[in-house]
């Protein structure tokens, strides 16, 4: 879906180029796309490429309860998703009539022709059954979603491994991967998906339409096959009437298209069967390449570390020898020292300022003490004085005045260290003047 349709003058260069048997991408008429399979680091996951068309495929699996009219089969779930990421014309939370016919037809290619052997699914009869269920989301549409999303599904399938379980009685047991290794799936057959456009009311035929001429195509053929040469499924849609001849045409390029497809696949299963078993880079790591600035990895670069020794002493005859002379420091404020052999300090000039503020601070702390003696002795002035104390001027209630019986002697505040050293030197000064008398 694009997000804009095609103008007339789009659409009559197209159908002039088909008419001439021309391709924009340079394919021939039968030709398909290049197809690419990528599988993930976990089992059951894949992307695939067709073209520039991308479909990301996920299998994963549950134990559940089985239908009450099939208890010895498992259940098999598909579903596309599409999405703004790979299309402005899709919409997020709608399902187009696009998306509907998508799903029921990948539906019918897989479940309806009974390539999975859905009775193996089964634990214990009637009560527990794995659940398979494949997601497929479209990360880019470039056209032909049906065979890319058929291809990343029977790929994803193939690729995916359950876990092993065990049964004792009543008790089922489901066992990790590093207790026992998984269980493939058993697949019978790969159905793969080809389509075929029309156009000019079936005169002239596309295999694998890209998104441009899937919007001037007349109609469209898909034929789900086997390698086998069995047909699975075969759908038409579009206003155009075909006849037997196109039909069999189609079946048989069909054919050769599925048998080149399911070797691509077979061959993609084993060599990461392969790289998983010799434990290098498997998985989407394996296609990142190394060359980019955003790498994870980058090859290492050769040094030569040959004749360094004799490279190492010709440097140094080379150089030019260290001065002698060395400049004399400037000290830009007192206090400042320097470290080193003919450099000046100032240290002295730091312990002389020391003294200065101590001295300072010997005196703001004798002026502090005489202001406190003060204060003192205003407060306990106060105090003196014969005022009566009034608790409660209320008329119900008595007045009680409160008197000094005595008034309060001046207490003696309590001298700092420095006063009372202060202090004894005097005393001990006029005891020695009186003596010398």
């Amino acid at each position: 879906m694009r997000a804009t349709p095609l103008s007339n003058c789009e659409r009559r260069f197209l159908l002039r180029a088909i008419a001439e048997r021309k391709r924009l991408d340079g394919r021939q008429c039968y030709d398909y796309r290049n197809v690419r399979i990528t599988f993930g680091t976990d089992c059951g996951c894949c992307v695939v490429e067709l073209g520039k068309t991308r479909v990301l495929a996920q299998v994963s699996c549950e134990l559940v309860p089985p239908k009450p009219n099939r208890p010895t089969e498992g259940i098999l779930f598909f579903n596309l998703e599409l999405s703004p990421m790979a299309a402005p014309g899709f919409e997020p939370g709608r399902q187009p009539e696009l998306l509907v016919k998508l799903n029921r037809l990948i539906e019918r290619c897989l479940r309806n022709s009974r390539c999975i052997d859905t009775e193996s699914l089964c634990v214990v009869a009637g009560e527990k059954v794995w659940q398979i269920r494949l997601d497929l989301h479209l990360l880019n549409h470039d056209g032909n979603i049906v065979d890319a999303a058929s291809i990343a599904g029977i790929v994803a399938l193939c690729h995916f491994r359950r876990p092993d379980v065990s049964v004792q009685g009543e008790d089922v047991t489901v066992y990790t991967p590093e207790e026992r290794d998984p269980v493939p799936l058993s697949i019978h057959h790969m159905p793969i998906c080809v389509s075929f456009a029309f156009f000019q009311q079936g005169t002239y035929l596309l295999v694998d339409p890209s998104e441009r001429e899937e919007c001037v195509m007349d109609g469209v053929l898909v034929i789900a096959m086997n390698k086998h040469r069995e047909i699975c499924t075969m759908q038409s849609s579009g206003g155009i009437m075909l006849v037997k001849d196109q039909v069999l045409r189609c079946s048989r390029i069909a054919a050769v298209k599925v048998a080149e497809i399911t070797e691509l696949i077979q061959k993609a299963l084993q060599n990461d069967q392969r790289v998983r078993k010799e434990g290098g880079r498997f998985g989407f790591a394996e296609h990142i390449p190394s060359q980019k600035i955003t790498a994870f990895k980058t090859e290492r670069t050769a040094v030569d570390t040959n004749d360094v020794e004799e490279q190492v002493e010709e440097i140094i005859a080379k150089a030019d020898p260290p001065s002698e002379d060395f400049a004399k420091p400037i000290l830009h404020s007192p206090g400042t020292a320097q470290i080193g052999e003919g450099i000046e300090s100032s240290w002295g000039d730091l312990e002389e300022s020391d003294k200065g503020e101590e001295a300072e601070e010997e005196e703001d702390s004798e002026a502090a003490a005489s202001e406190r003696q003060q204060i003192e002795r205003e407060d306990v002035r106060t105090e003196a004085k014969d005022e009566p104390i009034v608790l409660s001027d209320s008329e119900e209630e008595e007045v009680v005045v409160l008197e000094p019986q005595e008034l309060p002697r001046r207490t003696r505040t309590q001298a700092t260290p420095k006063q009372e050293s202060t202090s004894k030197k005097t005393v001990n000064r006029r005891r020695k003047k009186r003596a010398a008398r």
